[in-house]
């Protein structure tokens, strides 16, 4: 099948469909076409990843790594056919087992982490944004390498975002989902900075 045309609207069905090598999430049926990731998000994505795979370990939760589908169904999609948003999310929490399933998560995960890119970080908090709030993620991270930011979205009583805690390196981040896990920066992005 050949690649989607951007200015149409697709479901799973035709994402499933889509050629394996090109990496392409659907938000409410229009594609975004995924760039391949830069040697420092893929280290920044393993020393995050790392961190929590770590507390996890025989833990009710799970974490998972791109690729990884995380399906929105709205509330008239019945199927998974006729589902219109799919996105491949950098890191991903899931503690409901019911949501996972062999084709990855379908329903809002607990916690999201998106690195971004030049060419994703509009996307990340613009429309991804608004998604993950509209299906109540109930924690999202947003991560920018080169300012070496992380900014960190709660999910509030009244169903929107909050104004996100702001950290940097030399910061702790407390996980809000967890009583117990905190993530030190310092070493999230000293693992990043090697000699390419």
């Amino acid at each position: 099948m050949p690649l989607p045309k951007k200015e149409e609207f697709y479901t799973y069905e035709d994402y499933l469909n889509w050629p394996n090598d090109q990496r392409i999430e659907l938000i409410d049926g229009k594609i975004y076409l995924m760039a391949p990731p830069s040697t420092i998000h893929q280290r920044i994505l393993r020393e995050i990843f790392i961190n929590f795979a770590m507390y996890l370990k025989g833990k009710q939760c799970e974490v998972f790594s791109a690729p990884f589908g995380v399906r929105f169904p709205s509330a008239n999609e019945k199927s998974n056919k006729e589902i219109k948003t799919v996105v491949e999310p950098d890191i991903v929490v899931v503690c409901d087992k019911s949501k996972i399933d062999n084709e990855g998560c379908k329903g809002a995960p607990d916690l999201i982490v998106e690195i971004t890119s030049p060419s994703t970080a509009s996307k990340d908090k613009i429309e991804k944004f608004n998604l993950y709030e509209k299906y109540g993620v109930k924690e999202y991270w947003i991560v920018e390498p080169e300012s070496r930011i992380i900014s960190v979205f709660t999910l509030q009583e009244n169903g929107r975002y909050g104004r996100p805690d702001v950290y940097t390196v030399g910061n702790r981040i407390k996980v809000s989902i967890f009583e117990d896990l905190v993530i030190d920066l310092r070493e999230i992005f000293e693992g990043a900075d090697k000699n390419l």
